[in-house]
């Protein structure tokens, strides 16, 4: 994520953003040009600061603007759901307080997402285009009847995300956390979880070259899910830590394949973000200086992850710390042995290629 400002005052502002706090202007993400934009109404619609158009185009809000969970602008003459919106198939119970919260938490997460894949250059389309290869997402409640074409539990099946809208509760979230013996348990990195296993099956499941060049890194997919699943849950691997970011990751070359993948999403992400703000470290004595960083480049772009990890490695350090100096637990709790670098190379990798094409 980058920093966005407000291009009526220049006052810095957030990606969830609806008005500036300094001027008060409206402001709107353009998804086609990345950016957040303050807005001035011309005739019922809105022009964009940041829109150089010629002519300038119309924009109006996202239909979900109205429940306070989308920014997004749409363009006049196209749908009235912006390119986020349009992969809801199921959304909670919106007469129920603590339900519109929830999804509110899971809109927030879903368009960091979207953001992401955005910036990858991959391609997003809803199964409302093409119900056979295209993407959906369902926030289901177990508090409500769950639709027949749905299911309640968190995951993903031929496209069809399903994220239990209780993870969109901080509190059913952590109690969750807990009973499953995570060390890390978030909103956003469910979804890059379960699409993770969308893009799976886009990028790598009918390419030849890539499914075995796949397997030399993650396994066979060809094991059994049912049964490694249920391996895992009355035996978890003890030497997970040695090859897998996480104990879930080595259920399954399936499961590995989507934890390694969200994991990369948590880093690009996080390293835009600091490279943005120009961070870097300089910690005092000369022991010291393999924490010595600038953050300086565009991991979305850069096609060389060592790079990329050479600048993450020590800003996890340094926030960890800051962490552990506040009483937080550790903002990223992981250790990125050997084996899980070589696969979060080869994401970097296969990413890189697909957007060179």
């Amino acid at each position: 994520m980058k920093i966005f400002s407000c291009q009526q005052c220049g006052q810095t502002v957030l990606f969830e953003n609806t008005h500036c706090e300094q001027c008060s202007s409206s402001l709107g993400f353009l998804p086609d040009q990345l950016v957040i934009s303050a807005l001035k109404s011309v005739d019922n619609a809105w022009y964009a600061m940041a829109d150089k158009s010629i002519p300038a185009k119309r924009w109006y809000y996202c239909e979900n603007h109205q429940h306070q969970v989308c920014n997004w602008m749409v363009e006049e003459g196209g749908s009235t759901f912006c390119v986020a919106c349009e992969l809801n198939r199921h959304i909670p119970n919106l007469g129920k307080i603590e339900e519109r919260q929830a999804w509110q938490q899971l809109e927030f997460a879903k368009h960091r997402l979207v953001y992401s894949i955005l910036r990858l250059g991959l391609p997003l389309i809803s199964k409302k285009a093409e119900p056979e290869d295209g993407l959906s997402f369902d926030f289901i409640s177990e508090n409500n009847q769950v639709p027949e074409d749905a299911s309640a539990m968190t995951g993903h099946a031929s496209g069809q995300v399903t994220i239990n809208a209780a993870e969109g509760n901080s509190v059913d979230r952590e109690q969750m956390r807990e009973d499953m013996n995570e060390s890390y348990r978030t909103v956003i990195g469910h979804f890059r979880h379960e699409i993770g296993h969308y893009y799976w099956d886009q990028l790598i499941a009918e390419d030849e070259q890539c499914l075995a060049d796949f397997r030399v890194l993650f396994g066979d997919d060809r094991e059994s899910y049912a049964d490694a699943l249920e391996a895992h849950y009355n035996a978890p691997n003890p030497d997970w830590q040695q090859s897998f970011v996480s104990v879930y990751a080595s259920s399954h070359p399936w499961e590995d394949w989507a934890e390694t993948w969200a994991h990369y999403l948590h880093i690009v992400d996080t390293l835009e973000m600091a490279s943005d703000l120009g961070l870097s470290l300089q910690p005092m004595g000369s022991n010291r200086q393999t924490l010595a960083v600038m953050v300086n480049i565009d991991p979305f772009r850069h096609d060389n992850f060592d790079d990329i990890l050479a600048q993450y490695v020590p800003l996890t350090f340094a926030v960890n710390n800051l962490n552990r100096g506040m009483g937080q637990p550790d903002l990223y709790p992981f250790v990125l042995v050997p084996a899980v670098r070589e696969k979060l190379a080869f994401i970097h990798r296969l990413l890189r290629s697909y957007t060179a094409e």
